[in-house]
């Protein structure tokens, strides 16, 4: 254990640095906050490369610190608030690295997002894609950053269970046309169809898109199949989250 009290110390100033996607892409590093975020990362074998925690959060979680962490800093309240991008910290921080770009084979069932902007959206889908026993997600061109803190927050720990990465989203899809894996869009067209009359499957890909353009018309003219919610009430449209976690329900077999 080392401590840190001063904000002005070097470790924490190049730590900072990591609140910033650039930096973030050239360390191949990112800021987990939260003790749950952190244990999940562990639990995954993730390298965390440096722990910080403030003395309520070594009180807080002793056992765990004991049995997993050979070596953390412990620092001061200010040091830990400068580090969080939240107001009130929950005691513990850590620098965890990148994984390296899987190959990933798209057996079963994907989620592909097109320029889903709002991390809130992008990381609650990952979550929802999580809990339905998909495979994986795929964040296409224009799509919040992964590893952006609030993305982190709203998958509670769920980009560690399945196979999350980036990519060019007209290459992929082909990809899993090849393989006979349908690729499903969602719109409002004519040739769309209500999703309660498609049966379920087991390997699939499901296209989302933009919250306010929906998926790109390039996208949508590779899909092999548009589906549609039915909207009941009032409401002008669902939240795109929403939406994607009542097809990814529907759907999977």
């Amino acid at each position: 254990m080392k401590e840190i009290q001063s904000t002005k110390n070097t470790v924490i100033k190049e730590t900072k640095k990591l609140q910033q996607k650039k930096y973030r892409q050239q360390t191949q590093t990112y800021l987990l906050e939260g003790f749950h975020l952190i244990q999940e990362a562990k639990a995954t074998n993730v390298l965390l490369k440096e722990v910080f925690i403030n003395q309520r959060g070594l009180n807080e979680w002793t056992d765990w610190i004991e049995e997993n962490l050979e070596e953390y800093y412990l620092v001061s309240d200010e040091v830990l608030k400068t580090l969080a991008s939240q107001p009130t910290p929950q005691g513990i921080i850590a620098v965890a690295e990148m994984p390296k770009e899987d190959t990933a084979d798209f057996t079963g069932a994907w989620l592909l997002l097109d320029n889903v902007q709002d991390p809130g959206n992008v990381g609650t889908m990952i979550r929802t894609a999580d809990a339905a026993g998909f495979s994986g997600v795929i964040l296409g061109q224009g799509s919040a950053d992964l590893y952006n803190p609030k993305t982190l927050r709203s998958t509670q720990g769920s980009l560690y269970h399945l196979s999350v990465n980036a990519g060019d989203l007209a290459e992929i899809i082909p990809q899993f046309q090849q393989k006979d894996s349908p690729v499903l869009g969602t719109a409002l067209d004519k040739m769309a169809k209500d999703y309660l009359s498609v049966e379920k499957m087991t390997d699939f890909a499901l296209v989302m898109g933009n919250e306010g353009q929906g998926i790109s018309p390039e996208l949508l003219a590779m899909t092999d199949q548009n589906l549609y919610i039915p909207i009941k009430g009032q409401a002008e449209s669902l939240n795109v989250a929403i939406a994607a976690g009542v097809l990814m329900f529907h759907l999977l077999k």
